[in-house]
């Protein structure tokens, strides 16, 4: 009864798990806010007193309302309980939509936590619908990312979904290797109801393998694991423990021990209101062992009492061995009218069903009652059981192929983001020695700069001090000249002033001709006098003049030194009506180092035969003018030059204006103008 026993594991443990997935709540009556009316319409979506199809449109105006909402965390944690309430009531193509859009949401923003969520609610719904292959698939993907995460918890019961999954299509090694990876992974950590579906399925797949022994060992394990603060009395996990162990000791030949474990699964409190296909099953396994007992009290209505409950709940797999175990009953009775009756509609059920382990049984058990036929439902078993052999293993090597393709993809993107990284890091490798270079440029223009205005301070200050020197000079001509031009008026003009006084007064007492004559000697003496104060008077001018012209002496002595040193004939005109008391220092120290820097210009690249200089005073400006006959450049090239920057800029410190004229073969004119009544640069 090998097979038969596969069949009524799968069943259990489907039925154990989808179990978890029906929660009870409390129906909001009243619609506020949007907050309130979801809240609402998903209370009403899981009351099982009102008919499918309402909680079908409350779950529908639920989803409304939420998918009108922004993508943020809260909005898929709803979309998932409106998923859950399609879950619950059957609805399976609004569970997948649902599922399907939430999955969206969290790629487009980048979500991954509810991205493994949405991939095991893909993996249930395929489960659900018997595609097993795309259930390993999606369970596979949601694992990858529950990895990375060190979500163990989650990662555990995705694992475990993968060993049922496994377990379902006869892969018991498969199903027992991701079992033990599933505690692996919650290792040290509390997950009760991890570590008793765990147990629980361990237990299972060794009673197949008929590893008694620790198939008891596994199922104990599960029962002592029962904690119902974690795995409420509802889920009646105890019950279906004591159902589980009593079913090894059944395949094991051990019927009173069975038995015993049946009972007092059957004697757990509220069992047949929370879980009636738990109920169900106890009954009908209590009934085989009484019935290999030999116990006759009970029966048959145990049987039956069993598959009435197992109708009314439509559990096919429970429906089909139920009525196998009725025509074992009959025939041992020696009715086999009736054996047979229960036997054929077993396999008529599971032929429709498409369950090929229960059509397996059901064939073997006819053959037992009808040994004139036995041939032929051997042979249909045996095609069968190949068939389903072979489609195990073709499932088997689907779930490793997925494995191995879910770990290829997963070390491609993880070769993809090494790449990515080391892209990462060259990129921003050659940032920074970009930004390093940049910084290192910027500091040495800095530095240029820094060192252009020592040197433009240092220039200032030569020229300055030219300026001071020179006026020095003149000042120590004017205080030797002031020494000279008082000893002449004290030894020359005062001494002939007081004789020709003392000699008029002496005169005033004669009144001859004599005296006449006398008195016009000493007017023309006078006159003289008068003639030589004249002359220390212009000297005096002359002073005043060369005291406050020294800048133009030292700009005399720049175009001296040029036409001594260079080839090229140099042409000046200064104003010598200018008032240059009106123009600061500064200004006339940036005066001077624009000749300067012109002429160096002129020198290094003009090639140059005539240099004209000329400073002009037109109306309330002070024009300086540069011109030359030689090779000329394109200003619109030269522009970024420091020397055209130079000038530029020390015109603009003046609050001039600068006019740049040149062509290639015509030469160069510069024209500077500053202006005289500016108060930023009177004196």
């Amino acid at each position: 009864m090998k097979l038969l026993k596969n069949s009524y594991y799968i069943f259990l443990l489907l039925l154990l798990v989808c179990s978890g997935c029906v929660k009870k709540g409390k129906v909001i009556a009243t619609v506020g806010s949007p907050e309130d009316s979801i809240t609402s319409y998903l209370s009403f979506a899981k009351d099982n007193s009102l008919s499918l199809l309402k909680k079908q449109e409350y779950n529908k105006k639920a989803f409304v309302i939420i998918i009108s909402q922004p993508n943020d965390s809260m909005n898929k944690v709803k979309l998932f309980r409106v998923a859950n309430r399609y879950y619950n009531m059957g609805d399976w193509k609004g569970y997948k939509e649902t599922v399907h859009l939430v999955l969206e949401n969290s790629k487009s923003s980048k979500d991954s936590v509810n991205m493994a969520k949405g991939y095991v609610y893909l993996g249930d719904y395929y489960s659900s619908q018997a595609v097993s292959d795309s259930a390993f698939l999606y369970y596979s993907k949601a694992e990858k990312i529950y990895r990375p995460l060190q979500d163990n918890y989650n990662l555990a019961k995705t694992l475990f979904n993968k060993a049922n999954l496994q377990y379902i299509e006869g892969d018991f090694m498969g199903s027992e290797l991701a079992v033990f990876n599933a505690l692996r992974a919650i290792k040290g950590g509390k997950a009760i109801d991890v570590v008793y579906d765990s147990y629980n399925l361990l237990g299972i797949v060794y009673n197949e393998r008929e590893e008694y022994d620790r198939a008891l060992e596994y199922h104990t394990k599960a029962l002592a694991n029962i904690d119902e603060t974690v795995l409420p009395s509802v889920f009646q996990s105890r019950a279906t423990s004591l159902n589980n162990l009593g079913y090894v000791y059944q395949n094991m030949n051990k019927y009173k021990e069975a038995k015993k474990y049946f009972e007092q699964g059957l004697e757990q409190k509220n069992l047949i209101s929370d879980k009636p296909f738990v109920y169900a099953m106890l009954l009908d396994n209590l009934a085989y062992s009484k019935f290999k007992l030999k116990e006759s009290k009970g029966l048959p209505e145990l049987f039956y009492q069993s598959l009435k409950l197992r109708d009314s709940l439509q559990l096919t797999a429970g429906i089909i061995l139920n009525k196998i175990h009725l025509s074992e009953y009959f025939a041992s009775k020696g009715d086999t009218l009736r054996a047979m009756e229960y036997s054929k509609e077993a396999l008529a059920t599971a032929q429709s069903s498409k369950n090929s382990q229960n059509v397996l049984a059901s064939l073997k058990q006819l053959a037992i009652i009808e040994p004139k036929k036995a041939a032929v439902y051997n042979k249909e078993y045996i095609h069968i059981n190949d068939s389903l052999q072979k489609a195990e293993r073709k499932m088997g090597e689907k779930f490793s192929r997925i494995e191995y393709e879910t770990d290829k993809i997963k070390d491609e993107n993880t070769n993809l983001e090494v790449q990515n990284r080391n892209l990462v890091f060259i990129f921003s490798g050659l940032a920074m020695l970009g930004l390093f270079i940049f910084v290192i440029k910027a500091q040495k223009t800095k530095n240029r700069e820094l060192l252009f205005k020592q040197q433009q301070q240092e220039a200032n200050e030569e020229i300055y001090n030219l300026m001071i020197s020179q006026q020095n000079t003149i000042e120590g001509i004017r205080i030797k000249e002031k020494k000279r031009v008082a000893q002449e008026l004290h030894d020359g003009v005062l001494g002939r002033m007081f004789g020709i006084r003392m000699n008029l007064d002496s005169l005033n007492k004669i009144h001859d001709g004599t005296a006449v004559e006398k008195r016009n000697n000493y007017l023309t003496e006078l006159k003289s006098i008068e003639q030589d104060i004249r002359e220390i008077s212009h000297d005096l001018n002359r002073e005043k003049s060369e005291l406050i012209n020294n800048f133009v002496a030292i700009v005399d002595n720049l175009l001296e030194e040029q036409k001594k040193t260079f080839k090229p004939k140099l042409f000046t005109s200064i104003d010598r009506s200018i008032k240059w008391e009106l123009l600061s220092n500064s200004i006339k120290i940036n005066l001077y180092r624009i000749i300067q820097e012109s002429l160096q210009n002129i020198n290094k690249y003009a090639e140059a035969n005539t240099i004209k200089v000329e400073l002009k005073k037109i109306e309330d400006d002070l024009f300086l003018t540069i011109s030359d006959d030689g090779n000329g450049f394109d200003v619109n090239k030269s522009k970024k030059g420091i020397g055209l920057q130079n000038i530029q800029s020390r015109t603009i410190e003046c609050n001039g204006t600068v006019d740049i004229k040149s062509k290639k073969g015509n030469g160069t004119i510069i024209t500077i103008a500053v202006p005289f009544e500016n108060k930023q640069i009177l004196t």
